[in-house]
């Protein structure tokens, strides 16, 4: 059936649900929404009242939670690649000291374009004119957890002190329906004591997180023990900023200490396989022991222009590959842990797991239809369903997406969004952003 205007009720019938409850059930049956959440998982739901879909060739699947992200670089694809991280930063500094509040959100409208039609249906932002990526959010219909980029004052090129721009982000949205603002200082390489301070005060004062970047390389770890006399983790605990909810991305460089404390202290990891092995950090983040000490571990696909996707399904595939293949043991991350990372672990890490991250009685209706009868899903068995999510689902797979119960894509058509309109005007940013294409001749392999 067609879907333009807003239904009340809605019921996917006799499809596979990949719940991802308590007990990880996979099960023939329906899923029925009321008023945006979900009343009925199971055999026989109620039919009165509800816009049916025919869930037969289908599996349900929550949607996918993007812990990391920096979505408005959506026009930056490639402009650095084949860097390492110092280099990489060096030219996206340099852009963005140019960018505009319009074409931020311009490039958040493609990347949350790209999100949705990939079956993610939140994520965690890190980036300034958070304002334009909150409107592209609303827009488009996605749920958006958005940070503010905090740095030393002396160090932006944010126009006013970039604390005061996050507390009074933070006012405009708080309280919104699908956006959730919140903090987010940079790193230890651009924040001192006073910021961190500064921020996680504002987050207590507001009720909200923290989202930063952590130990991404053994440079930023190095350089900062040389400066304090402690590791970024053991510095950061030592300043007291850990007293709050924290989410941090990458935490590859981290000593056994080191995850003690994130553990005891709840720190959420978002675990970024692809952008930290393109930009050659060198190592691989300890989300095993991570796991095992307490932390939250969710999936991040950081940005399109040091990953270049904003894939969750390419993101389970990398993670899963990479921990197994480094450790020489094909079971220590599971399917089933991979599928957990992009949905219930990720909720929890965001604070939201008793409404997001699962099909559940009671929850807000997020999640996908999934075509069963796509090439990268044979054979469509329901004991194998986890496994082709983790390790050989296409994009292309996923046929719909729905938000609070409302479809935001309809056989992978964006249904508020224009993708050719979305594209040129990305194409356009693209345009005026990228340097000047160079003249010399490429330089021929040895």
């Amino acid at each position: 059936m067609a879907m333009t205007e807003p239904v009340a009720s809605l019921l996917i019938s006799n499809a596979l649900l990949v719940t991802q409850d308590a007990g990880r059930r996979v099960l023939r049956g329906d899923l029925r929404v009321d008023d945006g959440r979900i009343t009925h998982v199971g055999p026989h739901a109620p039919r009165e009242g509800a816009s049916v879909i025919d869930g037969h060739g289908f599996a349900v699947v929550p949607g996918f939670l993007n812990v990391h992200t920096h979505v408005a670089m959506a026009p930056l694809r490639g402009v650095a690649d084949d860097r390492d991280l110092a280099g990489f930063l060096e030219t996206l500094f340099a852009v963005d000291a140019r960018r505009t509040e319009r074409d931020v959100e311009i490039g958040a409208r493609a990347g949350i374009a790209e999100m949705l039609l990939s079956g993610t249906t939140a994520f965690l932002d890190l980036y300034y004119f958070e304002d334009a990526i909150a409107r592209a959010a609303e827009s488009l219909g996605i749920r958006g957890f958005l940070g503010w980029a905090v740095l030393d004052p002396e160090l932006t090129t944010q126009k006013g002190a970039p604390l005061d721009n996050a507390r009074r982000f933070i006012e405009r949205w708080k309280g919104h329906a699908r956006v959730t603002p919140l903090v987010a200082p940079q790193g230890v390489y651009v924040c001192n004591r006073e910021t961190w301070l500064g921020a996680r005060e504002l987050a207590e004062r507001s009720g909200t997180f923290c989202h930063f970047h952590l130990s991404e390389t053994r440079r930023e770890v190095h350089e900062h023990e040389a400066k304090t006399g402690a590791r970024p983790v053991r510095w950061l605990e030592e300043i007291g900023f850990f007293r709050g909810r924290s989410v941090a991305a990458h935490a590859v460089w981290l000593t056994g200490e080191e995850i003690e404390i994130l553990g005891r202290r709840s720190v959420g990891v978002a675990h970024c396989p692809s952008s930290n092995a393109k930009l050659a950090s060198g190592g691989l983040a300890p989300i095993v022991e991570l796991r095992a000490a307490g932390s939250l571990v969710g999936l991040g696909t950081d940005s399109v222009a040091s990953n270049n996707s904003l894939s969750m399904l390419r993101e389970m595939h990398t993670a899963g590959l990479f921990q197994k293949n480094q450790r020489w043991d094909a079971s220590v991350v599971r399917a089933q842990d991979l599928l957990d990372m992009a949905t219930i672990d990720a909720a929890h890490l965001l604070g939201r797991a008793s409404d997001l991250g699962s099909l559940e009685v009671g929850k807000r209706a997020d999640f996908s239809l999934v075509r069963l009868d796509h090439p990268t899903l044979l054979p469509a068995r329901p004991e194998a369903i986890v496994s082709h999510l983790a390790y050989s689902a296409s994009d292309e797979a996923i046929d719909s997406v729905f938000v609070e119960g409302q479809p935001v894509v309809r056989h992978r058509t964006l249904v508020s969004g224009d993708w050719t309109k979305i594209r040129r005007e990305a194409e356009g940013v693209a345009d005026a952003l990228w340097p000047p294409r160079s003249t010399e001749p490429a330089r021929p392999s040895a």
